[in-house]
């Protein structure tokens, strides 16, 4: 029996209740807070089988981290949705040898240790394929797996600072000023979760080959969305500086402050937009006006487009000025807080948030699954898990360990 302070097993397999193209894929996440998990949690919505790897007695670091309710992280209950949840300590001899258990029938691993760290611990990339040789290996670090930073610890700040991205936020004149969110997590997620897919592609169009090791970092993913950034500096000399609120590229493009308090932003960013913007302030005069009548020559006249627009803004309420410019098709919006996301009709039609049951929360809701698919759609059917949800089903029902085994590496922590 199970002990009773260890959770209870769910009643439902949730890879019964999986839909979309990836159902049947197999993968073992035993990577850590944000990007890792993140990557997994992609494939999981769209039918992977992911199994979620945590240290027995605290979990995942991500449960200490905010906002939680009655102790229970709301961050975990959205980053582990739709997977399965085991408790087990991998720098043990027996954690090592039911990590070669499981990996034997899993298409794919997700790792986010520093490199070298589960070579020691003999589950390195050469340990897995000796007992899968088909394994994809997702490797997620803050620098890579080589070069004079690889063994720096390193997180999504460090990451938006070393990576040039940082350099470019906040007011011209104030410090660098980090989102309110670790995008660099979100964006090596992404990355990670693609690179599964082309290691798997090609996988598909080569069957006889080798698994291959994924590696990716928070350094190289947010380097690469710079875009042309490296190449303006190679081709120009230019080293960008911060802008604010204000768009570099085009102009007008800013945020302005309306009536009521509220912020909106605009967006007019091509010559048509332009003329659509005057026209709906009631200034078609600034369309022949010779500052403006190029993008090249608005952006040196930034200043005084900002404060006319502002003027019109500070007339109006932020509903009030949005739906005027809407009416002339001027890209506009107000800048919005998550509560009203939750009323928005938009969400509403496209189902971006889905109600859901959780085994500890009751009910609760977050966002659906984007990209939307038309014949083999994904979904969101479970919450992330309690830690160590699913160890009697994994152990007993997956790898056919005996109660009295699973008591004895329960009693010895290594689950």
């Amino acid at each position: 029996m199970l002990n009773k302070t260890q959770p209870q097993p769910r009643q439902q397999d949730s890879a019964d209740q999986a839909t979309g193209p990836l159902r049947g894929l197999k993968v073992l996440d035993i990577a850590t807070i944000i990007a890792g998990p993140l990557a997994g949690g992609l494939l999981a919505d769209f039918g992977a089988d992911v199994l979620k790897v945590e240290m027995p007695g605290d979990g995942d670091g991500l449960r200490a981290l905010r906002p939680h309710k009655n102790g229970v992280s709301l961050w975990a209950k959205v980053i582990n949705r739709n997977k399965k949840g085991i408790t087990l300590d991998l720098r043990t001899q027996e954690g090592v040898e039911i990590v070669k258990s499981l990996v034997q029938e899993c298409d794919v691993l997700i790792e986010n240790f520093r490199p070298g760290t589960i070579e020691k611990w003999g589950i390195g990339p050469e340990d897995l394929w000796a007992v899968n040789p088909n394994l994809t290996i997702l490797r997620v670090s803050a620098f890579g797996q080589k070069g004079p930073y690889a063994n720096r610890p390193g997180f999504a700040r460090v990451a938006d600072a070393m990576s040039g991205f940082l350099s470019l936020c906040g007011q011209a004149d104030g410090a660098p000023m980090h989102p309110g969110y670790p995008i660099a997590d979100s964006v090596t997620g992404l990355f990670g979760a693609l690179g599964i897919l082309m290691a798997l592609l090609e996988r598909h169009a080569n069957p006889d080959a080798k698994g291959q090791v994924v590696s990716v970092s928070l350094f190289e993913s947010m380097f690469r969305i710079l875009d042309f950034l490296p190449i303006e500096y190679d081709q120009l000399g230019e080293i960008r500086q911060r802008t604010g609120n204000r768009n570099p590229y085009a102009a007008p493009g800013n945020c302005y402050q309306a009536r009521d308090g509220q912020w909106c932003t605009v967006a007019a960013s091509t010559q048509t937009l332009f003329e659509r913007l005057a026209s709906a302030i009631g200034r078609e005069d600034l369309i022949i006006d010779p500052r403006f009548q190029t993008n090249v020559l608005r952006l040196q006249y930034a200043d005084q487009l900002d404060e006319i627009i502002g003027d019109w803004f500070a007339q109006r309420s932020a509903e009030e000025a949005c739906g005027e410019l809407e009416a002339f098709s001027v890209t506009a919006a107000k800048v919005r807080t998550i509560d009203e996301l939750f009323t928005d009709p938009q969400v509403i039609a496209n189902q971006m948030i889905v109600g859901l049951e959780d085994d500890e929360l009751g009910s609760v809701r977050m966002q659906g699954v984007t990209p939307n698919f038309s014949r083999t759609p994904g979904s969101v059917h479970s919450p992330g898990p309690a830690l160590g949800a699913d160890n009697n089903t994994i152990y007993a029902g997956r790898l056919g360990l005996s109660e009295a085994e699973i008591t004895t590496l329960r009693n010895k922590q290594v689950i």
